[in-house]
């Protein structure tokens, strides 16, 4: 009888415990990045009243005969399937697609999260708004002029500089890939100007000294009379100030040479030479990149008095291609430069996260910068975690050491930027399960019930 009592109280106590669990899952319906939990429930010890008996010759077996005081809670687990994206178009909210957790660092402890509602605090540092925990992972550093990332470091805190500079850059290197119409008319001795200008296919280009300041690069392409496949090219930096500017040009120098190169053609309008003013000829195959060279304005002399003199590399593509190279098809003559590197001062005016978590910089110079990526922290057992308040996770000795790295690699799941994940509590789900276990703690409610009025039965046989 009083076994019945116990069994009773023991689901009362574990169908509370569910309940708990349940409201604390609806409560969380709207918080972000949350994983609800479930209760599984399983029977306590029994008491053996007989054990088993194996069959004999003269009878069958017998089963044991067990009667079982009450239940309890197995496993309180956490349910980390994905919940819902919502669109937030805040560029620092992020959503993890798949497995992963943030990691965010308080001092030197760790936690986990799956909510990335972040922002930037006064100095630039990607944060949780909520707690002031700062978001891990690899700074880009700045190494034989490129950015790179180092993800097989430790992570560290991101630093986005909003506002920072990003200082003039000269050009160093113009491609060429126009198409020079092969029908252009020869120019004639004695030509007047109208008809220079018929015969003769010129482009323009923007470029970029050592301060940032722009320059007007012209090159002139002209048929050379009696040589149906080529070309002479006048190269000019600033043409309405051609004698300060001092253009030269030439393959592989520029001491001494003069303002024009020759271009070659083969029968099949493919570039196959290139001829400079000093009677230089480029190589048979490869690249052909000529070099020139101009006066910088308003810069200080070099030591030995000379003017300030400012180079780059002119790409006229490679021979015997058609790809990103100058050509002399029977076509109208198109295009121009279509690269150059150069740009003046900017500043960071605004970023973008990738679904690498690649943190880009764009600058009001029209350049973009690797700034960082953001790291993720996957377990062997997830499961295993420990809830550690803000919608964070710490390790336990069950949840195996966090494997960092980044989006995409070794199970890790991609980022979505301007997106924050929902909780994965089905309400629906939810108040079916808060009326089972309200049934259930009735039921053993009457348990108690019954068994009392039982004892009180037996209580009553005295009188």
């Amino acid at each position: 009888m009083m076994r019945s009592l116990y069994s009773g109280v023991s689901g009362l106590q574990n169908h509370q415990t569910r309940m708990d669990v349940i409201g604390n899952n609806i409560a969380n319906v709207n918080t972000y990045g949350f994983k609800r939990g479930r209760v599984d429930f399983q029977d306590m010890i029994s008491q053996q009243l007989s054990g088993a008996a194996k069959p004999t010759t003269e009878v069958g077996g017998v089963n044991p005969k067990e009667v079982g005081l009450g239940m309890t809670v197995a496993a309180i687990d956490t349910i980390f399937t994905q919940g819902n994206l919502q669109s937030t178009g805040v560029s620092t909210d992020l959503a993890i697609q798949g497995n992963g957790f943030f990691i965010e660092k308080n001092g030197e402890k760790s936690y986990y999260t799956r909510a990335g509602a972040f922002s930037l605090d006064n100095e630039g540092t990607l944060v949780n708004p909520a707690n002031g925990y700062r978001i891990q992972g690899w700074m880009a550093r700045t190494i034989d002029g490129e950015q790179v990332l180092r993800t097989s470091a430790s992570p560290e805190d991101l630093i986005i500089p909003v506002g920072s500079k990003d200082p003039a850059k000269a050009t160093s290197n113009v491609n060429f890939a126009c198409n020079l119409n092969k029908n252009t008319p020869e120019i004639p001795e004695g030509a007047n100007e109208a008809d220079i200008m018929k015969g003769t296919w010129a482009t323009e280009f923007n470029i970029y000294d050592s301060f940032g300041n722009k320059h007007n690069l012209s090159v002139a392409f002209t048929r050379v009379p009696g040589n149906p496949n080529q070309w002479v090219a006048a190269v000019q930096v600033d043409p309405e100030a051609a004698q300060e500017r001092d253009t030269r040009i030439g393959l592989g120098t520029t001491d001494g040479m003069g303002t024009t190169f020759t271009i070659n053609f083969d029968n099949n309008g493919i570039l196959s030479s290139v001829t400079d003013s000093a009677g230089n000829n480029s190589n048979p195959e490869g690249e052909i990149i000529l070099q020139a060279s101009y006066n910088v304005p308003e810069s200080n002399p070099n030591e030995d008095g000379t003017p300030y003199r400012q180079t780059f590399n002119l790409n006229l593509g490679t021979i015997g291609s058609m790809i990103n190279t100058v050509t002399q098809s029977a076509s109208t003559s198109s295009t121009k430069a279509f690269y150059q590197d150069g740009y003046t001062l900017g500043y960071l005016d605004n970023f973008k996260i990738d679904s690498s978590g690649i943190i880009t910089g764009v600058y009001s110079n029209g350049t973009n910068r690797t700034i960082g990526q953001i790291a993720l922290a996957t377990f062997t057992n997830q499961g295993g975690l420990e809830k550690a308040g803000n919608n964070t996770y710490v390790e336990s000795n069950n949840s195996g050491i966090a494997n960092v790295g980044v989006s995409g690699i070794a199970g890790k799941g991609s980022m979505l930027a301007g997106t924050l994940e929902m909780s994965n509590v089905d309400l629906s789900e939810q108040f079916t399960d808060m009326i089972v276990t309200q049934r259930g703690f009735q039921s053993n409610a009457k348990t108690i019930q019954t068994a009392d009025t039982l004892l009180d039965t037996v209580i009553n046989l005295k009188r």
